[in-house]
């Protein structure tokens, strides 16, 4: 190997290191910020943020959806990440804004949350176009795709991942966050307890086109057996979590 070569490949590793630096640096910053609420700041010691969002590789400038957002507890911190220039959509259909009504009202009201755009649409008609996103996120929520009861309506699933798949860039990411259920559970753990199994998500997206690459542990929580709905006192923002992170093939 010659000098020049050696020194191309020095170069190269110091400029992939330092733009990874920077990456950790923004979201450092998003997540350092006065601004956000105390109760995100509560929200950060659990749910790990900073680790989650790293697996988006997400940069100024990008075009993000947090789809059934609630609250919209990571748009805010997307938001200050992309911005100026890009944009986070905090999308939720009717059920998930009639919960999140109290949440949303203290997010927006008398504070600017840049970069946030609220996408209030149902999951027949998204809204999220075609190449339009760089990454998108499910966080929670993916197991209510195989929810169903009165006042959830039922959600055609390969419709629904088909319009993100349409949406997302090739090259862009799609990361899921959710409540693990026990081993062969079955679907039945998505009604009773809120919880899915981490092969069968998978498996799902997978099929809608999309190739996984990756995860993280850092949620996990070997304390929880997986028995109790998530809303149990006792288990209550310490569940056993999932973390799944897939890409839009390239064209």
């Amino acid at each position: 190997m010659g000098k020049s070569t050696a020194g191309l490949i020095v170069l190269v590793a110091a400029l992939v290191a330092g733009l990874q630096l920077a990456q950790a640096g923004t979201v450092a910053d998003a997540l350092a910020s006065p601004e956000r609420p105390a109760a995100d700041r509560e929200r950060d010691a659990r749910d790990h943020p900073g680790e989650i969002l790293a697996l988006l590789q997400l940069r100024e400038g990008d075009v993000v959806a947090d789809i059934f957002a609630g609250g919209g507890y990571y748009s805010e911190l997307i938001g200050r990440v992309v911005a100026p220039g890009g944009k986070v959509y905090l999308q939720n259909n009717a059920p998930y804004l009639e919960y999140a009504t109290e949440a949303l009202a203290t997010r927006f009201d008398g504070r600017d949350v840049r970069g946030v755009e609220r996408l209030d649409s149902e999951a027949e008609q998204l809204g999220l176009g075609v190449n339009t996103l760089d990454a998108a996120l499910i966080v929670m929520s993916y197991h209510d795709l195989y929810y169903g009861e009165e006042g959830w309506p039922a959600i055609d699933r390969e419709d629904f991942m088909g319009q993100i798949v349409a949406a997302l860039k090739p090259g862009g990411r799609f990361l899921i966050v959710d409540h693990a259920a026990r081993k062969g559970a079955g679907l039945e753990a998505t009604h009773t307890l809120h919880r899915i199994e981490e092969s069968v998500a998978r498996r799902d997206i997978e099929a809608a086109g999309l190739s996984y690459i990756g995860g993280t542990e850092v949620l996990r929580n070997p304390q929880d057996d997986r028995s109790l709905q998530v809303f149990d006192p006792v288990i209550r923002g310490k569940t056993d979590r999932f973390v799944l992170l897939f890409e839009k093939p390239e064209d």
